[in-house]
């Protein structure tokens, strides 16, 4: 079998191979680029294993004329920039030891070695420079049923990086076939060893989590984890009865995590997950708008478009109601109109903190008018509400 993809035969993909090649050197298109080739998914980093030593790879790249960055050379990586593409380049490894955290490596010689220390059979799929699918361990079954396994003793995989146990569940996500469900021994070995996860640095857990609530639907994955007591350890407090509704009810609109962990909802999720101010600001604005009163109009009057819609749309999930047929019209409206008061012309009447209260007070009867009241009527009501 071969892969036929744009990105193979591109002029900086042929200058890194070339480079390699002249060295003497065996290379490898290796993990997710060759994953997703075969399953006609869009292709994002390109990764390379080779025979040969970092040393050797920089040499080879200099000679070329390319740009070498030593970027895990310790753990025999490489990173090769050619035309502004970086490629990771990796020498063959085995797992010397493990601590459930990270692995002390040696440098192998052999590619069946090379995929016997990756995580998932569809994971360690390579390929040689003219395309051809090279399957060490048998995975390309497992890629064509769309079965997330283990290579080997699954176990003895989460025991060597704990954070094993989320990846399998968001690769199965991304790539699983959901209709066959979850494969028993990968289950077993993720309940077996789920204490694991408390000892995880939790930026790593937090990314992990945030790229499974990335896939398409993650509804599945989350049920199973909190069914086998994973959701507990990663995310205490955290409820999934609104996910499968609130993905739903986004069919069509682009996936935003933030917003399915928003209706996952949890123990002070920003320090569990180690999530940016930015994100974590994200998460809980959306939680208290969906468990707010205001509608539609409001929302995207006071925020955005998108804003109110995903507030809505969780609040529907969370309270297990349809929304209102009257959404889009509402948000329409919201983001279509413009407070007609400013400070200034409350000056003659107001200053100072008075000035402010003036203006929000106003500007809820406002909006409580469904933007009826103009500007004269606002004013008229001011001394009303001094």
């Amino acid at each position: 079998m071969k892969i036929d993809q744009p990105w193979l035969t591109s002029a900086p993909t042929r200058a890194v191979c070339d480079a390699l090649i002249a060295a003497k050197a065996e290379i490898y298109f290796v993990g997710g680029c060759v994953r997703n080739a075969l399953l006609q998914e869009p292709v994002s980093d390109l990764d390379l294993s080779t025979n040969v030593e970092p040393g050797r790879v920089v040499e080879a790249a200099t000679i070329a004329g390319l740009k070498a960055i030593p970027t895990g050379i310790d753990h025999g990586t490489v990173t090769v920039v050619a035309d502004g593409i970086p490629f990771e380049i990796t020498t063959f490894r085995k797992d010397v030891a493990t601590d459930g955290r990270r692995a002390v490596v040696a440098f192998a010689t052999d590619i069946a070695e090379d995929a016997r220390r990756r995580d998932f059979t569809m994971n360690a799929l390579y390929a040689r420079p003219n395309g051809e699918v090279v399957d060490p361990l048998g995975g390309l079954d497992d890629l064509r049923a769309r079965r997330v396994r283990f290579i080997g003793d699954a176990t003895q995989r989460i025991r060597e990086d704990y954070l094993r146990i989320l990846r399998y569940f968001r690769f199965h996500s991304w790539y699983g076939d959901a209709t066959e469900g979850f494969d028993p021994e990968a289950l077993g070995a993720i309940a077996e060893t789920q204490e694991g996860l408390d000892h995880l640095s939790r930026e790593r857990v937090g990314s992990e989590m945030m790229k499974l609530l990335s896939a398409a639907d993650p509804a599945p994955s989350i049920a199973t984890m909190r069914q086998i007591g994973v959701l507990a350890h990663v995310l205490p407090g955290a409820d999934d009865r609104a996910l499968a509704p609130l993905i739903h009810l986004e069919a069509g609109m682009p996936i935003e995590a933030e917003t399915r962990l928003a209706a996952l909802g949890g123990d002070n999720i920003q320090d569990t997950l180690r999530l940016s101010k930015a994100t974590a600001a994200r998460v809980t604005l959306l939680r208290q708008l969906a468990e707010g009163m205001a509608g539609g109009a409001e929302l995207a009057y006071r925020h955005d478009v998108d804003t109110a819609r995903r507030a809505l749309m969780l609040r529907s999930a969370l309270l297990e109601t349809p929304p209102s047929p009257q959404l889009e019209p509402d948000i329409a409206l919201g983001a279509s109109v413009k407070f007609p008061i400013s400070a200034q012309d409350l000056l003659p009447f107001a200053q100072g903190a008075a000035l402010g209260h003036a203006l929000k007070t106003l500007e809820a009867e406002w909006i409580a008018s469904g933007f009826q009241i103009d500007k004269q009527g606002l004013i008229e009501r001011l001394p009303d509400i001094r």
